[in-house]
């Protein structure tokens, strides 16, 4: 790995700032105005994209984690060459992606513990999985290119083969939705990839309960499971060959032709391997086949981006998300804490019904986008007092 330093690329800056957004959007609460609307297609799209999907299949809001994830990926080049450059050796570097592994660790279980009684013991929040994976990508990272795919290979299809291997249970609570309802599940060989029945969702029934519970860890009702972690790594390490890409000395015109053929490629093998059932494309547990399908567009946003910024110079139209993505663990956790505080309070000041100013069905919509302008505000101070956080 070349380990010169290099100038700092704005198109990373500014997808991050652009997936950090979508998340903070949240608060715009587009499903409720949907509900109210069931007659609109238009608040019904916009809905069904800021929500996950309920098992198999993509939203743009399922692609905010691996973005995100794959970012951490794409930065690492960069991260070593920076810090090595500054005399920093490998003993050193370890030590320090050790750390910032357990603070992630730590932070997602203290934001996931907020209005909890007890510290809530899990694993499946973004900044945990990162945080689980980190070091293990710090030390592929000093692979060679070969050696670094065949640890791609070797995580994607031993984690498809230890779920393919797993002996399905049959139990009743599986038939009950995150939201209580009867759904449809996967029959035949996809079967091992349902929800609360998998191999991953096993393995929680016990690791969780080795911690101290209000109660006892049954299931996660979203589905979400601790050992995501091990293909999630797979999503940084393509992040990581994107990273290489950036940082290689290829012309602008070469690494986006690279990043397009990765896009559509992944993109393709994702598909066709849940069109055949070998793999079903599911975000909750990570699937092999969402590592590829998920990395596909990230390679495709990635392409977006370093076009508009890096060939055609248009930073000055993205300073708004730019000034979200350099602080992208303040905006997250602020669009965890923060912004509910401010939510809250806003009708203290401004009136019970200061948010019913275009009518009722559109409440939700008001007070989040003044809440969520209320939010970027606080960036945007501390991204001109030079203010940020990192791990």
């Amino acid at each position: 790995m070349e380990l010169k330093p290099t100038q700092r690329n704005h198109a990373i800056d500014i997808y991050r700032g652009f997936v950090m957004f979508l998340m903070m959007a949240e608060i715009l609460e587009f499903s409720k105005i949907s509900k109210v609307i069931p007659e609109s297609k238009f608040w019904s799209f916009l809905a069904f994209h800021q929500s996950h999907v309920e098992w198999v299949g993509c939203s743009l809001h399922d692609l905010i984690q691996p973005s995100f994830t794959f970012l951490v990926g794409v930065a690492l080049p960069f991260s070593i060459a920076s810090r090595m450059s500054k005399g920093a050796g490998f003993k050193s570097l370890l030590l320090h992606t050790i750390k910032r592994s357990l603070i992630l660790i730590l932070l997602g279980v203290f934001l996931r513990s907020v209005d909890r009684n007890m510290t809530n013991w899990t694993f499946e929040d973004t900044l945990t999985q990162i945080g689980l994976g980190y070091t293990f990508l710090f030390l592929i990272g000093f692979l060679k290119p070969k050696f670094q795919w065949a640890t791609l290979m070797v995580i994607l299809v031993g984690y498809w083969l230890a779920f393919a291997l797993y002996s399905v249970p049959q139990v009743d609570f599986y038939l009950l939705g995150e939201n209580g309802e009867q759904q449809h599940f996967l029959g035949g060989f996809a079967a091992h990839w349902n929800k609360f029945t998998n191999l991953a969702a096993a393995f929680d029934s016990w690791f969780l309960n080795l911690f101290p519970r209000e109660k006892p860890f049954l299931y996660n009702r979203g589905g979400y499971v601790t050992l995501s972690f091990i293909p999630t790594l797979g999503t940084m390490i393509l992040g990581l060959f994107a990273g290489n890409i950036l940082k290689s000395e290829k012309s602008t015109q070469e690494k986006l032709k690279e990043f397009l053929i990765y896009g559509l490629s992944f993109l393709v093998i994702g598909f066709l391997l849940n069109l055949s059932g070998i793999c079903p494309n599911v975000k909750r547990i990570w699937t092999p086949t969402w590592v590829l399908f998920s990395g596909g567009w990230c390679f495709l946003l990635l392409s977006l981006f370093y076009f508009l910024v890096e060939i055609k110079g248009k930073n000055s139209w993205f300073e708004f998300l730019k000034i979200i993505g350099v602080n992208s663990i303040a905006a997250y956790v602020i669009a965890h804490t923060l912004v509910y505080f401010i939510a809250d309070n806003l009708p203290v000041h401004l009136g019970k019904n200061y948010a019913q100013i275009f009518g009722e069905h559109y409440e939700h919509l008001v007070s989040g986008a003044l809440a969520l302008f209320l939010e970027w505000l606080v960036l945007w101070w501390m991204y001109k007092k030079k203010i940020f956080i990192k791990i």
